[in-house]
Parts: C-alpha cells; structure tokens; sequence
C-alpha cells in the first residue's frame, strides 16, 4: 500500500507543476481575467527551465517505468495482476478483484504520464533557451 500512495502522490505532483507550467505562458495570451497571471522574470523562467523542467521529466519517466515494470517490481501493473492471480488461487476473491482493478487504474495513468511528458517537452521548446 505504501508504494501505491506515493505512486499516487508523485503522479499527481507532477501532473500538477506540468499545469502550472504550461498554464503561466497560456494566461497571458489570454483575455483579461479576474486572476492575475503568472509573470516571471528573465531569471526566474531560467530557474524553472533548468532545475524543475527536468525534474518533472526525470520523475514521469521514472513512474512510467516502475508502472511498465515486471512481477517483481512493487507497484507495477504486472505486480499487481500477479498478487491478484495469488489471491484469486487462494480463494480470496474479493481482494483479487480490487487488484484487478487498481491494475487497470494504474494502467490508464501511463496515457496521463504521456500527456504531462508532452507538455513539459512543449513547455520546455517554448520557453527555455537551448544550453550552449
């Protein structure tokens, strides 16, 4: 269970900051709205570009591989069908069933690590200058 909350919560951090990030430049090409829009300084945007961008990638690489991993990988969708296909052996079929369907939750998340990835790769073309 502790593998899966902090699965969960990295997930949802970085799908979170790639909001953020692909949200500030988007706000100001917007119409005026009741809340400001995020502005960053010359500095500032450098910061997010070489310290955070690269972050948030590394991360969802790393929790897309843990998810595609093996059986012997905790947290993993083969994991997970394995201890549902134990559990089912020794007739505990209700937990087999809930880890069935955390497999298939866990499975659907790897479209959403897809979609943060492309936007941080976009948010990253966009506004980060190319090292020299």
């Amino acid at each position: 269970m502790r593998g899966t909350t902090w699965t969960r919560l990295a997930l949802a951090g970085c799908v979170s900051a790639v909001g953020l990030l692909v949200a500030a430049p988007l706000a100001s090409a917007q119409t005026p709205s009741p809340v400001a829009p995020i502005t960053l300084s010359p500095e500032e945007s450098q910061q997010v570009c070489s310290d955070w961008v690269p972050k948030l990638q590394k991360k969802a690489d790393n929790l897309k591989k843990r998810i595609t991993g093996g059986p012997e990988i905790s947290g993993s969708v083969a994991n997970l069908k394995a201890r549902a296909a134990d559990q089912r052996a020794k007739g505990h079929t209700a937990r087999a069933d809930q880890l069935d369907q955390r497999a298939g939750k866990r499975q659907g998340r790897i479209g959403e690590l897809d979609a943060a990835k492309q936007k941080l790769d976009a948010f990253a073309s966009a506004h980060c200058k190319p090292a020299k």
